[in-house]
C-alpha cells in the first residue's frame, strides 16, 4: 500500500462552511434518515449487482482507496454482493493484485452465483461464517499479513459485534489507510426506523466506534470527509488510521 496525499479539488474553507451551517446539517440528517425509512438505498446497483449503499458513501469509499491504495480490502457483510463488486472494481482500476475478502455468515446461494459470474470474481475471495469468528479472523489475517489493508465493516450493526471486529481487523490497518464503519447512522434513528433488528441508539455501530475510540490511538475519526460528504450513513465512522500497529 502507498500512502498519498489527499486528492480532489475540495476547497478546505468551503468545506468548513458547509460543516457550520445547522440547517444544512439538519437538512442532510433528515435527508438520511428519511431515505432509509423509503429504502433508498435501495434503488440501486454497481456494475449490475445491487449495492444497497448511498451514492455518497460509495463516492467517499472511492476516494478512499484511491489515496490509501490497499492491497487488500476486508469487507464483513456481502448482502447482495454489489458493495463487494464495488471494492473488487475499484482495485482493478488500481492495477495490481489487489483483492477483497468479502465475509458474511450466510452467502445465499443466488448471491454467491453472482458474484462467482462477474468478471470481477477473480478480485473477490469469499468467506463463510461469521467475521468475529476465532478461525475466521485468522484465514484473514493469514492471507492480509504483510499487506495494505483498508477495512469496511458492514455486517450485524451491534455495538458488540462491530467492536468485536474493530478489535479483530484493525490492527491490520496501518497509518493512512482507514477502517470504515458503515451504518453510524443507527445511533440517530427511531424505533420505527430501525424496525424488528436486534441493534438501535446506544446498541449501534456509532457506539461500538465511541468505545474502540478510548481503547486505541491509532485512529481518528476523519472530520473533513464527513464534512465534505454532508450525506452519509456513517457519521463519524471514517476512521483514519494515523499511527502503525
Amino acid at each position: 500500500m502507498t500512502e498519498r496525499d489527499p486528492s480532489g479539488p475540495s476547497d478546505p474553507q468551503q468545506i468548513a462552511a458547509m460543516a457550520a451551517n445547522a440547517e444544512l446539517r439538519r437538512a442532510a440528517d433528515d435527508f438520511v434518515l428519511l431515505g432509509c425509512r423509503h429504502r433508498y438505498p435501495y434503488n440501486f446497483s454497481w456494475l449490475g449487482v445491487p449495492v444497497i449503499q448511498f451514492p455518497q458513501d460509495l463516492i467517499a469509499l472511492q476516494q478512499i482507496i484511491w489515496d490509501a491504495r490497499p492491497d487488500v480490502i476486508v469487507e464483513t457483510g456481502v448482502a447482495h454482493g454489489g458493495g463487494t463488486i464495488f471494492l473488487a472494481s475499484m482495485l482493478e482500476l488500481l492495477g495490481g493484485e489487489g483483492r477483497v475478502i468479502a465475509i458474511d455468515v450466510d452467502i445465499r446461494a443466488r448471491n454467491r452465483r453472482a458474484i462467482a459470474s462477474h468478471p470481477l470474481s477473480r478480485r473477490i475471495d469469499l468467506l463463510e461464517g461469521s467475521s468475529t469468528d476465532p478461525a475466521i479472523v485468522q484465514r484473514v489475517r493469514d492471507r492480509a499479513r504483510d499487506k495494505g489493508v483498508l477495512l469496511v465493516l458492514d455486517s450485524d450493526h451491534t455495538h458488540a459485534h462491530v467492536l468485536a471486529e474493530l478489535r479483530a481487523y484493525a490492527p491490520l490497518v496501518r497509518r493512512g489507510s482507514y477502517a470504515v464503519v458503515l451504518d453510524t447512522i443507527v445511533e440517530r434513528m427511531t424505533p420505527e426506523e430501525i424496525g424488528d433488528r436486534p441493534w438501535a441508539p446506544g446498541n449501534s455501530p456509532m457506539s461500538a466506534v465511541r468505545e474502540f475510540l478510548t481503547e486505541s490511538d491509532r485512529f481518528e475519526i476523519d472530520r473533513r470527509l464527513e464534512d465534505t460528504l454532508m450525506i452519509t450513513v456513517a457519521p463519524g465512522g471514517y476512521l483514519r488510521c494515523i499511527k502503525d500497529p
